[in-house]
């Protein structure tokens, strides 16, 4: 299922690539998306790939909210649909086997199950004699073919092709139309096609959505009508959202990637999910962790500042042991003062007793004088 829900994108301050878009592709369904050079086809693209977001509205892709996907989460969620570009996007030293492959072998496929999705994705679009030839052995068509298998050998439910006729003769862009169109009758797959191709759409009667200066104009199967809407352009035109064909620098790095640049290829390898989401947990947990210990630390802080209380004391208790303590140390005070007081006085007593009592001499010199 595609949505998009009054998707607006702006470019800088003015340029309005889209303007309030509403589309729904139901599963199942076969949609080509036509309109003249600079109509919002390459932006439209853009999003439901999520190479851009939108400035406003929201794209759903087969349950996906592409507003809210985290960046390191976009190669993955591209890997869900098969993408056929115009340049074929073919890795040129490798043979046709494993250029399909290798779309499993980036997400860590065992190698069994890779033989028998790549043999039965080459036989459906009839490539089976030509496993072991290289791209430049192959003719435009038979290069698209390998494309197209490389992008259902997924098991995708969504295929997306972005001119994928526009690099290859009038006969056989019919063949690769033919070809998409069994896809979609025999595995229900559903397939959007932008493409320039107007006497090519004529042929099929499938939904056309026609755009028009970032707005949909028409959305139906009345061929003739909905195509007078606009015109022609020349097949073969450069207007694709990646159209140097098999000029890509790194091709291995934008299969793994789909074209992520700022996405290191370490965090698309298989695992790397795993260990992503783990060091976030990881960090989320040592941020709450913190954040309890920082709590504590208050709570005790606050404690020591702050007299405790307990609503069940009773206040006048208090008050009364307080008052009986006082009057306890005043007494003390008090009795000690009287000790201190009296201290001198009998010291004098002792004195003046010691000096009058009778010696053994005065009684010695009494006793010789009678």
């Amino acid at each position: 299922m595609v949505e998009l829900n009054g998707v607006s994108k702006t470019y800088g301050k003015e340029f309005e690539a889209l303007k309030n878009v509403n589309l729904s592709i139901a599963d199942g369904e076969f949609v080509f998306v036509v309109g003249a050079s600079g109509a919002g086809k390459s932006t439209f693209l853009k999003l439901i790939m999520r190479e851009e977001v939108p400035s406003s509205g929201t794209v759903t892709i087969n349950g996906y909210n592409l507003n809210k996907m985290k960046k390191r989460d976009i190669p993955y969620f591209r890997r869900t649909m098969g993408i056929i570009f115009q340049d074929f996007r073919l890795i040129p030293d490798m043979r046709v086997y494993d250029n399909v492959a290798f779309a499993l072998r980036v997400t860590g496929t065992k190698e069994r199950e890779v033989r028998k999705r790549v043999t039965h994705a080459l036989g459906m679009v009839g490539l089976l004699s030509k496993t072991h030839s290289l791209p430049k052995e192959l003719s435009g068509g038979e290069q698209q073919r390998v494309a197209i298998a490389r992008a259902l050998v997924n098991n995708a439910d969504l295929i997306i092709a972005d001119e994928p006729t526009g690099n290859i003769d009038p006969a056989m862009s019919v063949e690769i139309m033919d070809l998409l169109n069994h896809i979609n009758k025999a595995n229900g797959t559903t397939v959007v096609v932008v493409t320039h191709a107007h006497d090519l759409v004529r042929q099929y009667d499938h939904r056309i959505v026609v755009l028009k200066e970032g707005e949909i104009i028409a959305d139906g199967y009345d061929k003739d009508k909905i195509l007078s809407l606009i015109n022609p352009e020349p097949v073969n035109v450069e207007a694709g959202f990646y159209n140097a064909p098999n000029e890509f620098e790194d091709v291995e790095k934008f299969i793994i990637t789909y074209g992520q640049d700022n996405i290191p290829i370490e965090e698309t390898l298989p695992g790397a999910k795993k260990d992503t989401e783990k060091k976030d947990e990881e960090k989320e947990t040592e941020i709450t962790s913190g954040e309890a210990e920082d709590k504590a630390a208050e709570k005790e802080e606050t404690a020591a500042a702050e007299p405790e209380k307990d609503e069940d004391i009773d206040i006048s208790s208090i008050l009364e042991a307080f008052a009986a303590s006082n009057a306890s140390k005043i007494k003390t005070a008090k009795e000690q003062a009287e000790i201190t007081a009296a201290q001198p006085a009998r010291a004098q007593e002792a004195q003046d007793a010691q000096e009058n009592a009778p010696s053994e001499n005065s009684e010695e010199e009494n006793g010789g004088a009678e």
